[in-house]
């Protein structure tokens, strides 16, 4: 059964999800749902520590969530963000059960269900459909991730900025300004120019 201090409401938006991808009998839900906790983490907060072991699969109800590393001369670089309404890890850490290369972070409130390490593995005996519920989420990430380092490659700072605006206006709208730059690559200072120039536009 659901655990009770689950809103109902964060239960259906997962399944749906889920049902995106494939098909749950009702009793294969129920068993999914019974494996999941919810958890609300206040803004600034590390999910993720660089070294610790990631032992948990998110599904962000509500809130704004960063992934960044940081160089060998402590500056931190955005690596993307995430949104409401989609499933994420450090994917290597989780898979691997190795220390993680990356931090994550909470940019707002934000509020989780969240399914272990352990449970998931427990879906896999379980319901054959997990694995495939997994594999086709890992295709989504690993084409997302592939376009977003092309972008960074082959289009200057202020064309993946203008891209942004256009495709993704809530990061834009929500995301601190220095972690929107550390994104691009490029400085707080020269992302007021991109944004002055096309302001003026």
């Amino acid at each position: 059964m659901k655990h009770p201090q689950i809103p109902l409401d964060y239960l259906t938006t997962f399944r749906t999800f889920v049902q995106q991808k494939v098909i749950l009998s009702d009793a294969e839900w129920q068993h999914t749902a019974s494996l999941l906790d919810c958890i609300t983490i206040p803004t600034e907060t590390l999910l993720l520590r660089e070294g610790q072991i990631c032992t948990s699969l998110y599904f962000l109800n509500e809130g704004l969530v960063r992934f960044f590393v940081i160089g060998a001369d402590g500056k931190e670089t955005t690596k993307f963000f995430t949104l409401k309404h989609q499933l994420f890890t450090s994917q290597q850490s989780f898979s691997t059960q190795s220390p993680a290369r990356e931090q994550i972070e909470t940019l707002e409130d934000s509020s989780f269900l969240v399914l272990s390490y352990t449970a998931l593995q427990d879906l896999y005996h379980e319901i054959p459909q997990w694995h495939i519920f997994i594999r086709r989420v890992l295709q989504e990430v690993n084409s997302m991730t592939e376009k977003i380092y092309m972008d960074s490659i082959t289009i200057t700072a202020e064309e993946r900025y203008r891209k942004m605006l256009l495709e993704e206006p809530e990061i834009m709208l929500r995301a601190p300004l220095k972690h929107i730059a550390s994104y691009l690559g490029i400085t707080p200072e020269s992302l007021s120019r991109i944004r002055k120039k096309i302001a003026g536009e």
